[in-house]
């Protein structure tokens, strides 16, 4: 792996990928075998994600150009983010490539952060941190350092949360970058590189790096005799 590489490969396979992200507000993205965004739109906020994402994934689906090139994958964000949002986007996902019987990619969601970042006008030429709003006065931070040599985001430092009033102590010098949405499409570009190196970048269960509010019932005591 090569740290701070921003000239990773670019011959990634031809694919069409729809993404889908609901760890900040809902967003779905596509992009076609050659990498374009094809189709993109969001609705910001922490609530609403059941009734936006399946309007969301229509006019998508309308605005790209699928009829020519069939969907092959499936990319969810698969956070941090709060619990029920979060999991209505994953759902989504899942249900959706179930119907078109394609895979889901599960992507790191501050990784398509990051990725914004690294492809933006001035990348960062050093080490910086992608923050999001994790609710409760906490911020979700994690640290990155350019591209790898598949192209995909290098965190050197994995998530985690920080009371918001700690960040400047914690953070320091080190740039910055507070992110208020994810990018669907984004999503669907890192999925792409990590199908190209046949690389599984998260594991099937959500980044909470908190426990739900809702929690199971105790058993109820025993009444003596």
């Amino acid at each position: 792996m090569i740290r701070g590489c921003r000239a990773g490969r670019t011959d990634y396979p031809g694919r069409v990928i729809l993404g889908v992200d609901t760890s900040l507000g809902s967003a779905v993205g596509l992009i076609g075998h050659d990498g374009r965004t094809l189709a993109e739109v969001s609705q910001g906020g922490h609530l609403g994600h059941a009734e936006a994402i399946g309007t969301l994934l229509e006019q998508v689906l309308a605005a790209g150009s699928e009829d020519e090139d069939p969907l092959t994958h499936v990319a969810a964000g698969m956070g941090p983010g709060p619990f029920t949002g979060l999991r209505i986007g994953i759902a989504a996902a899942r249900a959706f490539a179930l119907g078109r019987d394609v895979p889901v990619i599960a992507v790191p969601s501050h990784h398509a952060a990051a990725l914004a970042v690294i492809e933006g006008e001035h990348p960062p030429q050093h080490p910086f941190a992608i923050l999001t709003d994790a609710r409760r006065r906490e911020t979700a931070v994690t640290v990155y350092e350019g591209i790898d040599v598949d192209g995909i985001p290098h965190a050197v430092v994995d998530t985690v949360l920080v009371p918001q009033a700690d960040v400047d102590r914690k953070l320091g010098a080190l740039r910055r970058f507070e992110v208020t949405g994810i990018s669907g499409a984004a999503v669907a570009r890192v999925a792409r590189r990590a199908v190209a190196a046949g690389r599984t970048l998260t594991g099937s269960e959500p980044l909470y790096l908190r426990p739900p509010d809702a929690l199971v019932p105790a058993a109820p005591k025993k009444v003596g005799s």
